[in-house]
């Protein structure tokens, strides 16, 4: 069934949307009676998949109206069908604690079958003489012996409730709020750059932080800043080192050092030495309000900070793009050859080959992007195109692009015609090169996907060609001499992450030809440019092109490559599309055809250039890594960035070290890939270090560090290697995987934890992210640029990866100590308690009668013994925050269990019975002969009992001046209610 529904304009519709979910279903039934046949007279068949859905929260911009259809609503909506409730995670502490929740199970059935054994004997040693005080049964005839033990039995079972610690889960949980709430207090927590504190999402396993033992890191956005700065391209082979453009960053550098150097009083830190490198203690920071140290105005600061927050991806640093001379110059002779050449009606074939590439490269870089352009003063761009002939077929996009059908019927529809008459409008006679856009219009916004988009589309306006508009069937650009170019969008094939690519077809304006732009992963553009079966010169341009590849990656830059695909005979591309067309609507198969028609029209590709994108690592991340690294935890980094760009930044956050040998592995096959494992197992038993050990947190091996490219990934989890993959990778001190999709981070993660049973902790900042977070028993989202995607799926939000430290080795520690403690005393407490009323049961024939007066039972796990431990859970510290950081060693303690360990258990049950000995014993013996009544003797016993308790906590407390108040107030509690029950039993007396 499929239904259009016209959308009302905004302001109408926030009047009506707060009873539209009510109506929208009745709406849908009555609009389809009248519409269906309508809509499927044709005949065809519409698929429809998750690039056309609009999820709760999207937002639609740049259009005042839109046609859609409504699918998947009220109860059929995929939330409502797939919930089952998120996955509940339980702490380890936690799992630990029910197993000796359920011994105490056992020990209460062990205690009232003795009792019970015991009460039997006994009613049968009076044979047919009963005592006068035992119970008859309804009938008023004696019970059995038989009949008496099992009665007894459930007696003592409500006798004996205490020792099964029921308010255990509710101390538990009231502790954990306030940890967590201690945790949102903590200042250090707060970045003041993103004006955001740490996040609890999850109050169960809070005292998991303190028992990790693996990390696994995303790299862009989690150890870096995601805030793509353009620094190096090569076009034709030829190198453009853009020295002015290295400048300017490295004074934001210098900048930022000042600023630290008056905020840290006069304390000094290390400058770079060399511009570009990442090996460095400090790290830029980019913070748009900086700005006023380079222009001298605070008001152009505001106003960049402004506009910054409102659009991402926009900072100073990003936006403020340094052009290489030598390659301008290239750009402007291309364009005034163009402009001459338009002028005199000469072809573009004519165009010397290198300014050819380097126009085409630029064009690429402007329109091979989903970039939304916008005015800050104007209303943002109203799409003219119907939107139900307008879908994103490759891949998600921030605006929609001609559907397949449309292009192909206008490509058969229409007729020859000139496009150069068309195609260009004059230059407007104020025209500067830095701005496309009339003066009360303002500077264009760019709003981008990726910071990669971004800072691609403003090198490109930085060379004076500049994204200007875009329209669903239609991209305009500006060029210096030309003017406005207008592309005719034919079709988009969006970037995903198993392609590693993205394409658009376009019209050329000036030759009227069907081009492809293609930009993508070298690993992959590569592969597909066409091989030069004739000519030096283009494979001497191959040549140098990848060695700049390799140099670029050297330097910790992103990488990517720019290539082209002219398609001459409109007839072919046609063909294409049509094939494309029953690819996009087939039912079954869809991703796997799509996959297969991208790949035909993405072939014989023309190398047009390549560029280098610099992601600075954040404040603080080679720190935190080595204080990580201290504290014994496995960092792993899962990352999608190229092999050598991946290795430079691992270099520079210290994960590898430079004196550590890398066992590098790229694979072709399965084959390749079990021999390079075996080989690299070998290679580890032999290496001249301490032997593996079985220890999953200890048994690295300290010189080796581990390499593994995406596609030998993918060998490497299969279940036949993953076995052999894991042990080579445990036995490395680093371990990094490039190139890795999503599915496999996840994977990873999940092999780890299970197969080695140790507990796991993911941290990312993006969509891609979330599997692996969701599958670690912590997940750690990180609030950047791309998004919410990882906050909303994790446990745990930081505003910065540094953050990770305190919140690991000061707040795990505390948590999983204090709670650790809380337990093992609530279990001694408990079973001392429970313990003299036991040994009383040998003095009164196993009745089940108790020489403790109610209100002791009622106020001893209400008043007495509850409040003290719940004062000490919270804020007791063993370790001061300041001793934690600067020694991470005594992290290790929380990863082995130090704290409460199985043994420990049975240590406190029999130190609890042993001290109900103690404390019945002494009053037993000192009150013998005498004539007291029963509850006078067991005043004393829950005196010394309660003291004993009180002060056994107090033992334990390591932090007294905070936590002794309480057992204090506890005792004084106790004594208070003693005196009252003295103080009426005397009045009772007269």
């Amino acid at each position: 069934m499929k239904t259009k529904i016209k959308m009302c304009k905004q302001k109408k519709y926030n009047k009506i949307r707060f009873f539209f979910p009510y109506l929208y279903p009745f709406i849908i039934l009555i609009l389809s009676i009248f519409q269906s046949d309508r809509i499927h007279q044709s005949g065809k068949k519409d698929a429809l998949y998750k690039e056309n859905l609009l999820l709760r929260g999207c937002t639609i911009r740049n259009t005042e109206e839109a046609v859609g259809i409504v699918i998947y609503a009220g109860h059929e909506t995929k939330a409502m069908l797939n919930n089952n409730g998120p996955r509940y995670k339980r702490s380890k502490l936690e799992r630990q604690m029910n197993v000796d929740v359920f011994w105490c199970v056992i020990i209460l059935l062990v205690m009232c079958l003795f009792a019970a054994l015991g009460h039997g004997l006994w009613m049968f040693q009076y044979g047919d003489k009963r005592p006068v005080f035992d119970v008859l049964s309804p009938e008023g005839t004696n019970l059995s012996p038989i009949m008496s033990a099992i009665y007894l039995f459930l007696t003592m079972i409500i006798v004996f409730q205490v020792l099964i610690p029921i308010s255990l889960f509710v101390s538990i949980e009231i502790v954990k709020i306030c940890q967590v709430y201690f945790i949102h207090q903590d200042a250090d927590l707060y970045d003041e750059e993103t004006d955001s504190h740490l996040q609890c999402r999850a109050l169960n396993i809070t005292e998991d932080l303190g028992q990790m033992q693996y990390i696994f890191s995303d790299k862009t956005g989690t150890l870096t800043e995601n805030k793509m700065v353009f620094r190096r391209c090569t076009v034709a082979g030829v190198e453009y080192s853009h020295d002015a453009n290295a400048k300017r960053i490295a004074m934001y550098q210098e900048m930022d050092s000042e600023e630290e150097e008056c905020m840290s009083h006069g304390g000094t830190l290390p400058r770079r030495d060399s511009v570009g490198s990442h090996q460095s203690a400090r790290v830029l920071r980019s913070h748009s309000t900086k700005s006023h140290r380079r222009t001298g105005s605070r008001a152009e600061a505001k106003r960049a900070s402004i506009l910054s927050k409102h659009t991402a991806f926009s900072s100073p640093m990003e936006k403020d793009i340094t052009p290489d001379p030598q390659l301008l110059d290239k750009v402007n002779d291309c364009s005034s050859q163009l402009d001459f050449m338009r002028l005199h009606s000469q072809p573009m074939s004519q165009l010397p080959s290198d300014l050819s590439d380097v126009f085409d490269f630029f064009i690429a870089l402007t329109i091979c992007n989903t970039v939304v352009v916008s005015s800050p003063n104007q209303p943002r761009q109203k799409v003219s195109s119907s939107l139900n002939r307008s879908s994103n077929k490759g891949g998600s996009s921030m605006q929609s692009c001609p559907s397949a059908e449309s292009t192909l019927t206008k490509l058969n529809e229409e007729q020859s015609s000139s496009v150069m008459e068309h195609a260009f409008s004059p230059a407007p006679p104020s025209y500067d090169g830095k701005a496309f856009c009339t003066p009360e219009e303002g500077e264009l916004r760019y709003e981008a996907e990726s910071p990669d988009e971004a800072a691609l589309v403003y090198a490109a306006r930085a060379y004076k060609c500049s994204l200007v508009g875009r329209l669903p069937d239609q991209v305009t650009v500006e060029l210096p001499h030309l003017g406005k170019l207008n592309f005719e969008l034919l079709h988009t094939l969006g970037f995903d992450s198993t392609r590693k690519r993205m394409s658009v077809v376009v019209r050329h304006p000036l030759t009227d030809q069907i081009t492809v732009y293609t930009k993508g992963a070298d690993s992959v553009i590569m592969e597909l440019i066409r091989p030069p079966i004739t000519g030096k010169q283009k494979k001497k341009i191959l040549c140098r092109t990848q060695n700049y590849l390799n140099l670029y990656a050297a330097d910790g830059l992103r990488t990517l490559c720019i290539a082209k695909k002219v398609r001459s005979h409109k007839d072919e591309y046609a063909h294409w599309l049509q094939h494309h067309l029953q690819a996009e609507t087939a039912i079954q198969r869809r991703e796997e055809l799509l996959f297969e028609s991208a790949l035909r029209l993405e072939t014989n590709l023309q190398l047009l250039g390549a560029t280098g994108i610099e992601d600075r690592l954040q404040d603080g991340v080679p720190e935190t890594i080595a204080s990580l690294r201290k504290a014994g935890l496995q960092i792993w980094v899962l990352t999608g960035d190229k092999q050598e760009t991946a290795v430079n930044i691992a270099y520079a956050c210290k994960l590898l070290d430079p004196e550590e040998e890398l066992l590098t592995l790229n694979a072709d096959s399965q084959e390749a890939c079990k021999l390079l494992l075996e080989e690299s197992l070998h290679y580890i038993q032999i290496y001249p270090s301490s032997p593996l050990s079985s220890h999953a947190a200890s048994d690295s091996v300290h010189g080796l560090g581990l390499v593994i490219d995406g596609r030998t990934l993918a060998y490497a989890l299969d279940a036949s290697l993953e076995d052999t993959f894991l042990t080579v990778a445990r036995s490395c001190r680093s371990v990094l995987c490039c190139r890795s999709t999503p599915l496999q981070k996840s994977m990873v993660v999940k092999l780890v934890r299970n197969k080695l049973k140790v507990m796991t902790l993911a941290i990312g900042d993006g969509a891609n992210d979330v599997s692996m977070i969701q599958v670690a028993d912590v997940g750690v989202g990180i609030s950047g640029q791309e998004g919410m995607q990882a906050v909303m799926a994790s446990d745990f939000a930081l505003p910065r990866f540094r953050y990770l430290q305190k919140l690991l080795l000061v707040h795990g520690h505390w948590c999983y100590s204090r709670l650790a403690n809380m337990i093992l005393y609530f279990f001694y407490k408990n079973a001392m308690f429970v313990a003299l009323i036991f040994w009383y049961q040998f003095y009164c024939g196993f009745s089940g009668s108790a020489m403790i007066d109610q209100w002791y039972l009622i106020f001893f796990n209400l008043m007495f013994s509850s409040f003290p431990q719940l004062i000490s859970g919270t804020l007791d510290k063993d370790v001061s925050a300041e001793t934690l950081q600067q020694l991470p060693q005594l992290y290790t303690s929380g990863q082995n269990s130090e704290e409460y360990k199985p043994y420990m258990f049975w240590m406190n049950m029999i130190d609890a019975f042993y001290q109900s000995l103690v404390c019945f014993f002494i009053p037993y013996f000192a009150y013998t002969d005498s004539d007291v009544d029963l509850f006078t003797w067991g005043t004393p016993i829950t005196t010394i009992a309660l003291l004993t308790i009180l002060l056994h906590l107090g033992i334990e407390t390591k932090t007294w001046v905070r936590s002794w108040f309480s057992p204090a107030g506890s005792f004084t509690a106790a004594a208070h209610v003693t005196w009252k029950d003295h103080l009426f039993s005397s009045f009772d007396l007269f």
